[in-house]
């Protein structure tokens, strides 16, 4: 694996690492403590969440859904999101285009 695949803490609770990416797709996993959150952010980019374990509330533009354990959510470019775990949990997130934002750091 490469340096971009090491894991990072990300918010309190909440630590992730990012795969190297395609030419145009990427992919980080982000695993969660019980109550941890990822906090409403936007972004132009189309995120597709995969959730690996556990179970995830998630608010997209004030619309809150739950995932669990082999669900998926989409999110819209430029939609505000975030997610709350509502036990350990684990997600795959891709992105497209890539998120040069955390791509360089």
């Amino acid at each position: 694996m490469s340096e971009s695949a090491q894991w990072e803490a990300a918010e309190p609770g909440v630590k992730r690492r990012i795969y190297p990416p395609g030419t145009s797709l990427m992919m980080m996993e982000v695993h969660f403590e019980e109550g941890a959150e990822g906090y409403l952010h936007a972004h132009p980019h189309e995120q597709l969440s995969y959730c690996l374990r556990g179970s995830l509330e998630f608010s997209v533009d004030g619309e809150k859904s739950i995932i669990r354990a082999g669900e998926t959510i989409v999110i819209p470019g430029g939609a505000v999101h975030g997610v709350v775990a509502l036990e350990p949990s684990a997600l795959l997130d891709c992105f497209t285009p890539l998120r040069e934002d955390l791509l360089k750091r």
